[in-house]
C-alpha cells in the first residue's frame, strides 16, 4: 500500500478534471483547449500513479478547431461509464470574448478507453462545461451552465445550471430544459456534476471564476429538478482564503468512490512561481510590473480525500476547505508506471504521445514522420500568429526547471522562412530560437520573443545581432528554464554548447501574464516549429527532442 499522494497528480497543463472508475481502473479526462488531438485521458489503479492512455478526438467530424481563438477549443470534458460504454461530453468554443460565446457541445462514445470512439453527436450550444448524469432509473441527463449575454441576476452572464434529458435511442436531447440552480453570491457558477446518494441529488459546481477566487460549491435536492439547497459551508474546496498555500486557484472538481467505499475529489489548481508567490504573503515585490502571481505550468490536476457521511455534505478529510499538497492514499496497492525516456527519437510512423499540435485535424499538412525516416519533418506554414494552419509540435512543460534540446536541419532562403526551438504559451506569449536567413540567403540564428503582449503581439528581438551560421549542416538548439528565467543555447554539429548571453522572462508564458488570470486557460509548452510566410512551405527536419527535469 502507498501511504500518501503528492499533488498535483497530473503536473503541467491538465485542467478541468473529470474522473470515473470502471472496476479497479480509474480514468481522468482533462481539457486540451486549442491543442490537437482533443481531450487527454490518464489512467491509474491507485489514484497516485497516472499515465496518458488516450486522446479520443482525432478526426474532423469530432473536432475541427481551425480558427478557434487562443484558449478556445475543447473546454471541460466529462467522462462517464454506463451500459458498457464510455461516454465523453465536451465543448468546442468558437468564440470566447465579448458579450457572446459560441460554445458547441458534443457527445462521443466508445466500448473501451482506447476506442474506437464514435462520430460526434451535436447536443446544444446554450453554454459550456456539460456533463452527462446517468440516473438510477436508466435515464440520462445533460447538465451544463447557461450563458446569458444580457446579464442575468446579480449582473453577471453565468445564468445558472440547466438540465435536459438525453435520449440514446434518438441520439438527441428531448423534453423541457430546466434551470435547477443559479449558484451563490460567489458568482460564475459553472462546471456542474450530479451525483445520486442516500436519497439526495448532489450538485457539484465551480464558482468564482478560474482565477485566485476559484472555489467548489455543493448543493442538494430530493428531486433532480430541484429546488437545490446550498451546502451551509458553501465551499467544499477553495484556496481563496489561503494565499500562502502552494496549490492555488483550486476549483472545477469531480468526485469518485473507490472499490472500498472511500471518496476522492479531483480538481484543478495552479502553482505560482516562487518569485511571484511572495506577493500573496506580503513579501518582496516581484520582478514584474503588473505584480501578479504567475503559473507557467498552467492549471494542473490535484486530488483530495473526502469524508462523506450518510445524509450529509462531503468534507475534506484533512479538515477545512483549503487544498492539501499531500493527501492520504486509498487502501489500494501501489501500481507505478515506468517513467518515459527523456529523449525522443523520431523512428516510428506516429508522433510520440507526449506531443500535440494546434487546431487542425489535418496534421499531414503540418508534419511528416515518413518523408525522411528517422526525422520529424515540419512544413513551414502560416505565421506564429495564425489560428488556422500553424506548424508547431510541442509537449507540456511539467517542471519548474527543465532542459530541452533538439537538432534541426533546414535551409531557409530569406527572412520569411524560419524554424527552430520554441517555448510557447499562445500567439501572444512565446520565446523562439530560430534558424533563418538574411535577404541575401545567408543562414542566421536569432531569437523572436513576444512576452505577453496582448492584443498587439508585437515582436521583440532580444539578440543585439543575429549569429552567422554555416551555409548548411545541422544545428543543435537548447533551452534551460529555471523558475521564471529562460536561457537559449546552440551548438554546431557535435561542438560545444554556446549561450546567447540573454535571459528571457519565462513567467510571461502563463495564464496570468498580459491580461489577467481569468482570460487565459492553458499552460507553457516547449517544442519544434517551422514557419514560412512566403508560402513556399520550407521543410525543417528534426532528428530528436529531449526534455529533462532539473
Amino acid at each position: 500500500m502507498t501511504a500518501t499522494i503528492q499533488n498535483p497528480i497530473l503536473p503541467g497543463f491538465n485542467p478541468d478534471p473529470s474522473i470515473v472508475r470502471v472496476g479497479d481502473d480509474y480514468y481522468v479526462a482533462t481539457s486540451t483547449f486549442e491543442w490537437y488531438p482533443g481531450v487527454q485521458i490518464h489512467h491509474s489503479r491507485d489514484l497516485k500513479n497516472w499515465r496518458l492512455v488516450a486522446r479520443p478526438l482525432t478526426r474532423a467530424q469530432q473536432l475541427d478547431m481551425r480558427g478557434d481563438p487562443d484558449s478556445g477549443g475543447v473546454w471541460a470534458p466529462d467522462l462517464s461509464y454506463a451500459d458498457g460504454l464510455f461516454w465523453l461530453i465536451y465543448t468546442d468554443v468558437k468564440r470566447r470574448d465579448g458579450a457572446w460565446k459560441d460554445t458547441h457541445n458534443y457527445l462521443v462514445t466508445a466500448p473501451a478507453i482506447d476506442g474506437p470512439w464514435s462520430d460526434a453527436i451535436r447536443l446544444n450550444s446554450s453554454g459550456f462545461d456539460p456533463s452527462l448524469f446517468h440516473d438510477e432509473d436508466g435515464r440520462k441527463w445533460l447538465v451544463n451552465m447557461v450563458w446569458n449575454h444580457n446579464f442575468g441576476p446579480a449582473g453577471q452572464r453565468f445564468g445558472g445550471i440547466l438540465v435536459q434529458e438525453y435520449s440514446p435511442g434518438e441520439g438527441r436531447l428531448v423534453g423541457p430544459v430546466r434551470n435547477i440552480y443559479r449558484g451563490t453570491d460567489h458568482l460564475f457558477t459553472e462546471g456542474p456534476h450530479l451525483y445520486r446518494r442516500d436519497g439526495w441529488y448532489y450538485l457539484l459546481t465551480a464558482e468564482g471564476g478560474t482565477g485566485y477566487d476559484h472555489a467548489v460549491t455543493m448543493a442538494r435536492s430530493k428531486t433532480l429538478e430541484g429546488p437545490y439547497e446550498t451546502d451551509p459551508a458553501k465551499h467544499v474546496l477553495t484556496a481563496k482564503d489561503a494565499p500562502e498555500a502552494l496549490l492555488q486557484r483550486a476549483g472545477h472538481a469531480d468526485i469518485v468512490e473507490t472499490e472500498g467505499g472511500e471518496f476522492y475529489m479531483v480538481h484543478l489548481c495552479s502553482r505560482p512561481l516562487e518569485a511571484t508567490r511572495r506577493l500573496a504573503t506580503g513579501g518582496p515585490r516581484a520582478i514584474h510590473a503588473d505584480d501578479v502571481r504567475r503559473s507557467p505550468l498552467g492549471r494542473e490536476t490535484a486530488i483530495q480525500k473526502l469524508v462523506w457521511p450518510k445524509g450529509e455534505f462531503p468534507r475534506l478529510a484533512h479538515g477545512g476547505n483549503s487544498p492539501a499538497e499531500t493527501v492520504a492514499a486509498p487502501a489500494l496497492a501501489e501500481q507505478p508506471f515506468a517513467a518515459p525516456p527523456a529523449r525522443t527519437d523520431f523512428g516510428g510512423p506516429e508522433l510520440p504521445p507526449a506531443f500535440q499540435w494546434l487546431r487542425t485535424p489535418e496534421p499531414r499538412r503540418l508534419f511528416s514522420l515518413t518523408e525522411r525516416p528517422g526525422f520529424l519533418r515540419i512544413f513551414g506554414r502560416e505565421s506564429p500568429g495564425s489560428a488556422f494552419e500553424h506548424a508547431l509540435v510541442a509537449r507540456r512543460q511539467t517542471d519548474f526547471a527543465y532542459r530541452a534540446e533538439t537538432e534541426i536541419e533546414c535551409s531557409p532562403t530569406g527572412y520569411q522562412q524560419f524554424a527552430g526551438l520554441i517555448a510557447w504559451y499562445n500567439r501572444f506569449k512565446f520565446h523562439y530560437l530560430v534558424v533563418t536567413a538574411d535577404e541575401a540567403g545567408a543562414r542566421l540564428l536569432t531569437v523572436y520573443s513576444c512576452p505577453a503582449d496582448w492584443p498587439n503581439a508585437r515582436l521583440s528581438f532580444p539578440l543585439a545581432e543575429p549569429i552567422r551560421l554555416p551555409a548548411d549542416g545541422p544545428v543543435r538548439l537548447g533551452c534551460d528554464v529555471d523558475d521564471g528565467e529562460l536561457r537559449f543555447r546552440y551548438a554546431l554539429g557535435d561542438g560545444d554548447w554556446s549561450g546567447l548571453g540573454i535571459v528571457l522572462d519565462q513567467s510571461a508564458l502563463s495564464d496570468e501574464a498580459g491580461n489577467g488570470p481569468g482570460n487565459n486557460f492553458t499552460g507553457a509548452f516547449v517544442g519544434m516549429a517551422a514557419h514560412d510566410t512566403s508560402g513556399a512551405g520550407l521543410a525543417a527536419d528534426f532528428s530528436y527532442f529531449s526534455y529533462e527535469a532539473v
